[in-house]
């Protein structure tokens, strides 16, 4: 549990810096897309992948929720 718990506040730190974003306005766009949602779901995959990648992997997440 510990390990999940480090890796979405890593995802968010990192999401943060990327976007340049503060933290309220990221944990307010994960909250309305449900990201945290899906980095639990899909913490198997995505703890192994890169910095840019998980980065590059939320904005997809997010445009797919946008575009419906």
């Amino acid at each position: 549990m510990e390990e999940r718990t480090d890796f979405i506040t890593y995802c968010i730190e990192e999401y943060r810096s990327a976007e340049t974003l503060s933290g309220k306005a990221v944990i307010e766009l994960f909250n309305r897309y449900r990201v945290l949602d899906y980095l639990r779901s899909h913490y198997e995959a995505l703890h192994t992948t890169g910095r840019q990648y998980i980065v590059n992997d939320i904005n997809q997440y997010i445009q797919a929720r946008t575009a419906t």
